[in-house]
């Protein structure tokens, strides 16, 4: 089983990170371009909108209002005052004598004034005046023109928006694809010692959990920043070409908030890395544990798993709770951020309007800004969030994209010669990668000749199954190497190995799909007489048939097969594919003694004429070999036939009656 404990890894840097998926999008970098200028563009437009709804509210103000400006009024009211139209006696404050108050000379605009506000308060103009400035009210046709512009520019924006969003989401369709399909090109190219180091939850958890957090970063987020940080730049023109002391106000609120964000920014980011990794775990460790639910039950380790569970379950909720506290304190910060900003307009606004200053229009298209103003920081604020969650995602990717991969072979030459089966291995040595000064082969040398069926024997772990890795290609020697047909295999493709050899293993693997799928696995041209044979000589025709559409049955969770007829499924699956040469490693393991004797005998059917590397713990299987090798400690220890080396009297014959004296012990107890 593969090796669950990988040390949590340092966060890696968050440039190097986009910037490698930035690299990886280079084929599309036109396209989303384009969706970025178009979200630019219909941001850009957003924002012209709030400078034309200005004009709308001073059409209404002015109409409203008669469109009078405070100074006019002043004037209008002294000159009623000096003509004697307006008796101000009652207005006066108590004791103020009208005659000593120089009415040419008073400030009727400084509201501060006692008489100024009582005059303006409670003074009534006269219908000719109101009459002479109002202009005909509001105008109408004034807002309808802006109406009709406001109406252009937001459906213009909506549709950049739209084009943006289905551009981008075809985009990351087609790069989540193709990422999905690199790391499935990856997985065959990998050497066997990666998976000897990682899970396999691990690596599933990559192509799914990953490549999923990366493709929703790049359609949710990263449009996002762009638009947020366009809305940004331009509300802050916008505002600073409509009232720089306003924007001065806004600014000053949000400088803070954009502080705190970048500390939380740079705090959260360990986590989000944390996050992915331990989910990784996660993933690896219930995979485990569902392949193996059989034999927890039966060792009552239910316990035990259910702590360790628990522990890595608890990893993944404190990683994931410290990364989403962090993150989400940017949001309410951020709210408090705008609102403060907004309360400092209106105050600054207010106090400029009654200065006479600005309109009161302006200040109208200004609260808007604000409130779009802060929009893009709480985007930005949520878009960084998720981008340090892509950036995770991204490094654990392109960590296994670019792992160290097998050898290139594209520049050998295709092996197209008929195979006579020749096999010789050659002072082989071997010692796994993770363990290099841990010899497990040691000067091995053996010669087969074609159509010898060769067992190997040995206790557990003297090398039995490394020395087929090695025959296969899945490894490579330390030292030595290893002929078929006098062409040493170093020489040869991985593939074209690989095609040599038909295997059956102990572990069986049947896919869910019809029985037909999974018996002509990967072969063409398979005739259904061909088929039948290989499964008649198996003894699983008639079980294939009695079931409920026969060789078109599919296979699934809900058939019923045992493990010894699996085994017989794979026995048979070997024969179709009719290889030159055969491996089976403990092929009869599952069965039982009646089925094991039809299985030999469609074994000895299957390797006749061929090849074969029998590996084998039950001896009885492997009287009828005509080599049978002996490894002890990585060596030969012994090699002959069956009778030979029961003579010797020697490790095998010591490891043959070990076997029978425990047979007879097992029979006598039952």
């Amino acid at each position: 089983m593969p090796r669950m404990g990988n040390v949590v890894q340092k966060p890696k840097n968050l440039k190097q990170a986009l910037g490698k998926l930035i690299s990886y999008c280079k084929k599309e970098v036109g396209i989303i371009v384009l969706a970025l200028i178009l979200a630019v563009v219909g941001t850009v437009l957003t924002i012209i909108g709030p400078n034309q709804i200005s004009r709308i509210t001073d059409y209404i103000y002015d109409g409203l209002t008669y469109g009078i400006s405070t100074e006019e009024v002043a004037e209008e009211i002294r000159q009623q005052i000096i003509q004697g139209k307006i008796d101000v006696s009652e207005f006066l404050p108590e004791g103020t004598d009208p005659r000593m108050v120089d009415w040419e000379n008073l400030d009727l605009t400084n509201q501060e004034d006692p008489l100024t506000a009582a005059l303006l308060e409670n003074v009534r103009l006269s219908e000719d005046f109101v009459r002479t400035h109002q202009g005909g009210g509001i105008d109408m046709d004034g807002i309808r023109s802006v109406c009709m512009l406001l109406l252009t520019i937001y459906l213009v924006s909506a549709l950049c928006t739209f084009s943006q969003h289905f551009i981008m989401a075809t985009v990351t369709q087609k790069l989540s694809h193709r990422m999905r399909g690199d790391i499935d090109g990856k997985i065959n190219r990998l050497p066997l010692k990666y998976f000897s180091a990682n899970s396999y939850g691990d690596v599933l958890s990559r192509v799914t959990n990953d490549v999923d957090t990366i493709g929703q970063g790049l359609s949710n987020s990263a449009i996002s920043l762009v638009s947020a940080f366009a809305q940004f730049i331009g509300c802050l023109m916008m505002m600073f070409w409509t009232n720089w002391m306003m924007a001065a106000t806004t600014i000053v609120t949000v400088v803070l908030g954009i502080f705190f964000m970048a500390f939380l920014m740079k705090h959260s980011q360990h986590y989000f890395k944390e996050r992915q990794h331990s989910l990784g775990k996660l993933n690896g460790y219930i995979e485990e544990i569902y392949s193996g639910h059989d034999v927890i039950r039966i060792s009552n380790a239910q316990k035990r798993i259910k702590d360790k569970f628990t522990q890595m379950n608890l990893a993944v909720k404190n990683a994931n709770f410290k990364s989403q506290f962090l993150s989400g304190l940017m949001q309410p910060v951020m709210n408090f951020v705008g609102n403060l900003g907004y309360v400092a307009v209106c105050v600054v606004g207010a106090m400029l309007v009654i200065n006479g200053n600005i309109t009161f229009g302006v200040i109208t298209a200004f609260l808007i800004y604000v409130r779009l103003f802060e929009q893009p920081l709480r985007q930005i604020a949520q878009g960084m969030t998720n981008m340090q969650s892509t950036a995770a995602a991204t490094e654990r990717v392109f960590e296994f994209l670019e792992e160290e991969e097998l050898e290139d072979e594209s520049q050998k030459t295709a092996w197209s010669a008929k195979v006579s089966g020749e096999v010789e291995f050659r002072n082989v040595k071997f010692a796994y990668p993770n363990t290099p000064d841990v010899e497990v082969i040691h000067n091995f040398s053996a010669h087969i000749q074609p159509g010898q069926k060769v067992a190997i024997v040995g206790p557990t772990g003297a090398g039995k199954t490394t020395l087929v890795n090695l025959l296969m290609r899945f490894f490579e020697t330390t030292a030595g190497d290893i002929y078929i047909d006098g062409v040493n295999t170093k020489q040869m493709r991985r593939e074209d190995v690989h095609g040599l050899f038909g295997m059956v293993l102990q572990d069986t693997w049947l896919f869910e799909g019809t029985v037909r799928e999974n018996l002509i696995y990967n072969r063409e041209n398979v005739s259904e007489e061909t088929m039948v044979e290989a499964c008649k000589a198996c003894g699983i025709h008639s079980f294939i048939q009695a079931l409920p559409h026969g060789y078109d049955t599919i296979l699934n969770d809900d058939t019923s097969i045992s493990a010894g007829q699996k085994q017989l499924f794979t026995i048979a699956r070997a024969m179709i594919q009719n290889s030159p040469m055969l491996i089976l490693d403990e092929a009869t393991s599952s069965v039982d003694t009646r089925t094991e004797i039809i299985t030999q005998k469609a074994m000895d059917q299957l390797t006749e004429k061929r090849t074969s590397f029998v590996i084998a713990h039950r001896l009885s299987t492997i009287k009828n070999a005509d080599l049978i090798l002996v490894i002890r400690d990585g060596d030969i220890a012994e090699q002959g036939n069956h009778e030979n080396l029961l003579k010797q009297n020697g490790f095998y014959a010591e490891l043959y009656n070990s076997q029978f004296e425990q047979a007879a012990v097992t029979r006598a107890q039952a």
